[in-house]
């Protein structure tokens, strides 16, 4: 289980020494997911760190920690001892790339347009979208279909791996189903609990996924 990495002061657990990561990668390579998590939780350090150089950026911190958080999730899950990198070198590298997707995806979207949100009228008068606006541009069938399938697989594994707080978390996070996506602040309002909690259940659901998804 991922225990509660953010307090007070945004509090993060200290990293791992050299031996202690070498003795978590052994054992998460032989199928151990308690020394994943521990992997995991003690390299969250860094994830503040990366996200730091974006701090200039107009997203929120908390959501450049969680984006990166993905990013961390997939280093570990991805890291192979063998190739002779450093893990945290590997991991930052994997934290950056996924804060810069978000932050390049955010951009062609504009900080405060989503897809079922009016962007003005057609010649009948008639409300447009930008979702409609998107469906009726040409694309790559193929591209169409693969985004379509991950995107089906993706909330078929939240119906199926999540509790009901962790996938309405997620839902309010990313702004699933085309709503607004809202700060862990927000959330933490709405559901009457601490932000730090929010953090965590996110956390761990976002762990569960990138599990299920992997396998």
């Amino acid at each position: 289980m991922l225990c509660g990495y953010i307090q007070g002061g945004n509090l993060f657990p200290e990293p791992l020494s050299s031996e202690e990561e070498k003795k978590y990668l052994e054992l998460m390579a032989k199928g151990d997911d308690e020394a994943r998590n521990v992997l995991i939780e003690r390299n969250l350090r860094l994830v503040a760190h990366v996200a730091k150089k974006y701090s200039t950026s107009k997203v929120d911190q908390d959501d450049l920690i969680s984006i990166g958080t993905i990013g961390l999730i997939k280093g570990i899950n991805s890291f192979k001892p063998e190739k002779n990198t450093r893990l945290s070198t590997y991991v930052a590298r994997c934290i950056d790339n996924e804060i810069l997707m978000f932050l390049r995806a955010n951009k062609k979207l504009g900080a405060e347009v989503y897809l079922n949100e009016p962007i003005g009228k057609d010649k009948d008068d008639n409300v447009v979208t930008l979702q409609e606006v998107l469906e009726n541009n040409e694309r790559n069938i193929e591209d169409e279909v693969d985004i379509k399938m991950k995107v089906k697989l993706l909330y078929e594994k939240m119906k199926s791996v999540l509790k009901n707080r962790e996938k309405t978390i997620l839902e309010l996070r990313f702004g699933l189903g085309g709503k607004k996506p809202k700060t862990q602040n927000e959330i933490a309002k709405m559901m009457g609990i601490s932000r730090s909690y929010v953090s965590r259940i996110e956390t761990k659901a976002i762990n569960k996924l990138a599990k299920e998804i992997k396998e």
